[in-house]
């Protein structure tokens, strides 16, 4: 799913971690419908490594998707590019080594009594919200 909204918006690349299967896969070759072919992936060992190569790499912001006590929701965050979004575990969520290492962190409020989407769905509703942001400062 998110290989597919990676696609869709031309995201540079999607970076798989820790467990998280990497194409080439089986599993993935199924779900993306072709776009395991033609998003750039790469693997590292954790999200805080990626945030680590991000960083050195020059991306200029780097959020994560997790609602806490100091997120903004995604559609009042400033953004600066080149972004990279960090998207966490469904379960535990982005680690605390990684949220101590990035430059804020966005979210969507939830108003439900279970308050819990699945990280696809998170992946888009965020994409779509940074996508419209840009969208209003350009015009």
């Amino acid at each position: 799913n998110i290989l597919r909204i990676a696609e869709a918006v031309r995201a540079r690349e999607v970076i798989c971690c820790g467990y998280t299967p990497c194409p080439p896969h089986p599993k993935l070759a199924k779900t993306a419908m072709g776009t395991d072919t033609m998003v750039r992936c790469r693997w590292c060992r954790s999200s805080l490594d990626a945030v680590r190569r991000l960083r050195a790499e020059g991306v200029r912001q780097i959020l994560a998707a997790e609602w806490n006590e100091t997120s903004v929701p995604v559609w009042r965050q400033e953004y600066c590019y080149p972004l990279a979004i960090v998207l966490g575990n469904e379960a535990p969520g982005v680690s605390a080594e990684t949220l101590a290492e990035v430059d804020g962190c966005i979210g969507i409020p939830m108003f439900g009594e279970k308050s819990s989407i699945n990280v696809g769905n998170a992946a888009a509703a965020i994409v779509c919200s940074i996508l419209a942001a840009q969208d209003n400062l350009n015009g």
